[in-house]
Parts: structure tokens; sequence; C-alpha cells
């Protein structure tokens, strides 16, 4: 269960609501209600560093302590390192307050179940339920305690350094991390300085305020300014709750996710016959697909979003999938996306191979790829359009195999992304111009 707050209130499965304490003491309460009905059990609270977080920490607190809750708090906590907690000291669940890579005033909520994966549909459904029922205190004696696991870092620290299998440790390599004001600013130092890494840190003195601001994932350009000036071997950046990662090479070019999935899987399928496949999304790059399948590697889309990645590793018992955005899964190493541990990843391909990370992605072709967000007034206008089927039909005969068209309706604003994908980066770019004015003038 994933829910996001912004502007408008909160958007998920149970539809919009205020953002308000109230709100989250309510969830709290209804959380807890279901939980205890499964006896007297603790669940794990963890933040990332936004200042609202501290407003609905306490409030869920409180609603899960009036519903006879133990609590364990956590602190500043990457969002994969509150999956591994709950896991590791047998929780009932796990709750995230964070609002991934979006700016300090949005805040959400992401629960883990007892495994550190999402819960099950069932529960899900149940708290939903029980946020119509009148909200009733448990008597004094039941209440539940509160307390703080203070070595909560250090255990994550100790879990991460695990991952990394390569027999070379990161001796003489110079790394710059960018840790977005986030989550990861207490702990991604330590794991790498830890496996024997130079680290320059940057982004890593939260204030409430500057999480994502100008730095982390979605903003490299600080760290590619610092590896180049540095004359690092290469950087490292994650999202405000450190599920995403994307790295950058002494050269200053960014690696992706797709190119980071393709690292990982590619070293890692090398030695292990058992696992078959990769699970991308509709806007991982077509050269990922295709640089997989001339190792031999099978590939399957799902749509966007890790939830469906997971999904579709499970249906499948595959291990590697990920995103374009740097959110990957590595189920050999942990339960969930997970920056610092997918980082390691890559550091252990490239100390095994001896290879630089500028050369060992080489073995990647990106294709061109031009994305436009178009705004819709209606779905239902997109949907069966004579027009733009026959544009997209034109456009997919005009790049025959060696290119893809995609038009993605937002989930989460009025928009529908139109992407073109091709050899050629001026074709992509001009057929993805003509494209996007159909959709404009059909769905206007």
């Amino acid at each position: 269960m994933k829910k996001y707050f912004g502007t408008d209130g909160i958007r998920g499965a149970v539809g919009e609501y205020p953002i308000t304490p109230d709100f989250m003491l309510k969830l709290g309460w209804a959380t807890g209600k279901v939980f205890a009905q499964k006896g007297k059990g603790k669940v794990l609270i963890g933040k990332d560093t936004r200042i609202s977080g501290y407003m609905f920490e306490a409030a869920l607190e409180a609603g899960l302590c009036s519903a006879g809750i133990d609590i364990n708090m956590l602190g500043p906590m990457p969002t994969p390192a509150v999956a591994y907690l709950t896991r590791t000291f047998g929780a009932q669940a796990g709750i995230v307050i964070s609002a991934s890579h979006n700016a300090h005033q949005d805040n959400g909520i992401k629960f883990f179940s007892s495994e550190g994966t999402k819960l099950d549909d069932e529960i899900e459904a149940a708290i939903e339920a029980a946020l119509d029922l009148d909200f009733v205190i448990v008597p004094s004696k039941d209440i539940g305690k509160v307390s703080r696991i203070s070595d909560a870092s250090g255990r994550y620290i100790e879990f991460c350094k695990s991952t990394y299998k390569s027999l070379n440790k990161l001796n003489g390599l110079k790394i710059v991390l960018d840790c977005a004001n986030g989550a990861t600013y207490h702990v991604a130092p330590s794991v790498f300085q830890e496996l024997g890494a130079d680290v320059s840190v940057i982004a890593n003195t939260p204030d409430g305020l500057n999480i994502n601001d100008e730095c982390g994932s979605t903003k490299p350009a600080k760290l590619i300014e610092e590896v180049i000036k540095q004359k690092a071997h290469l950087g490292i950046a994650f999202d405000g709750d450190g599920d995403r990662v994307i790295m950058v090479d002494r050269t200053g070019e960014i690696v992706d996710g797709d190119e980071l999935l393709y690292i990982i899987a590619t070293n890692k399928l090398g030695r292990k016959s058992d696992t078959r496949g990769v699970v991308g999304t509709l806007m991982s790059n077509l050269g990922l697909e295709n640089a997989l399948q001339e190792k031999g590697i099978e590939f399957a889309r799902t749509n966007v979003g890790d939830r469906y990645v997971m999904a579709e590793l499970q249906s499948r018992n595959w291990i590697y999938g990920g995103e374009s955005s740097g959110h990957i899964i590595c189920l050999d190493a942990t339960c969930t996306g997970d920056g610092i541990v997918s980082a390691l990843q890559v550091l252990s391909a490239m100390q095994s191979s001896g290879q630089s990370l500028h050369e060992i992605k080489s073995g990647m072709l990106k294709y061109p790829q031009t994305m436009i967000n178009v705004k819709i007034g209606s779905r239902e206008k997109l949907s069966n359009n004579m027009n733009i089927t026959t544009a997209v039909r034109d456009i997919e005969a005009t790049l025959g195999n060696k290119g893809r068209v995609l038009l993605r309706p937002s989930g989460t604003e009025p928009v529908v992304r139109v992407m073109v994908e091709g050899v050629d980066s001026a074709q992509v770019k001009r057929l993805a111009s003509e494209l996007s004015e159909v959709v404009a003038r059909e769905v206007a």
C-alpha cells in the first residue's frame, strides 16, 4: 500500500483525503486495529528527512498506540532499510513516511509486510474498511508502547555490506556520493567507506526542506560536476528515500537504471544458470532488450511501477528487474528495490571484471528516446481513436524493428506521455513531435 500526499490530498487505493494529522492519526489507528486482531504485535516506523515527517510520524504513532500496537521508531532511514529491519525484528509491518523523489512539500506513506514485501490485498482492504469505523481507544492497560531502535543504522549498514560479493574490495576506488539530502545521508557514506572506497559526499546535510532540491538521482548535475572536478572514478546518486540509484562514469556520462540493470544482470547471469530472464517496464530502453537478447537473456516488460516489476518477477520466478529511473530489484540480495544494494552489485561486477564503469556499460547501446507530455481533457478520447491509431501505425512502419512507439496516460497528472524510440535521434524527435500534435488535437 503506497499513498502520496500533495496539495490535492492523499492519492491511492482509498481515494483522496485531505492532508491532515487527523487523517494520519486515523490511518494509524485503522492499521493498528487490523494488526491487533492477530494478537499484540509491533510495527516499525521510519521516515525520510522532509520536515513534515515529524508531524506525520507523531500522528501515526498515536494512532497505532491507541489501537494497542507497540512501536519501534527508526528515525530517518531509507525505505529499503525499513523493509529489511521489519523482517529482522519480526515486526507485523513496517511503515515509511516518505514521498521518494518528490519535493519537500509532498509526503506519503508506504507499508511493508512482515516479510518486507507489499501488504497482502486482504490486509490493505481491511485497513481501508477500518478507516470508516468510529475511533475507539483500547483500555489504558492495552495501549501500545513506543521504543527507539538505537542501532538501526548500524544493522542496515552491515546488511548492505554483506550483499557485496566480489573478492576485490573497493580500495583505490574514488567515489562521489550524492545523498539527495535524504534518508541515505547517514548510512551510504559508511557502507562504501567501510568497503575500502575513498568517498566524497555531497547533498548530505538535510534541513527538512532541501530533500531532492537540485540534487539526487533526478537532478545529477552537481554530481557530474564533482566527479569531473575531483577526477573520481565514478559518482552515485540516490533519491530522497534511497530506493533508487543512478551513477555517473568518470567522463561525466549518466548511467541510468536500464544500463545499471544490464550490468548487474549480465554479470550475475553469466554465473547463475538457474536465472533465466530480466523484467523491465514499458519505458525501458529498447537497447536494454536487444543487449540482453544478444547475451541469450530473456526480457519481459510490465507497466511502469515497481509493484508491477516485482509481480512479474515472482510470477516468472526470476531475480532481476528494474526501471529506467534506477529502481532496481535484485531478489538474490534483498526483498525490494534498494539504491545502495544495487550500486554495490554494479561495483561488484566492475571489480570482478576489472573494468571501469565507462567500459562495462559499453555492452549496451542506448537508443535515442524522446518523450513529450500532452495535456488531455478526457482519457476516453484517447482510446479507440482512429486518427491516433493510424498515426501510431504509420510511425511504427517507419521505424520497423528498430524502434518503438508508446502512448501512456499518467497515473497522477492529466497528461499522456508520447514516447518514440529509434536509431536516429533527429528522426525520433521529429516523429515524437508529429505524434504529439495529433494526440493534442484529438484529446484536447
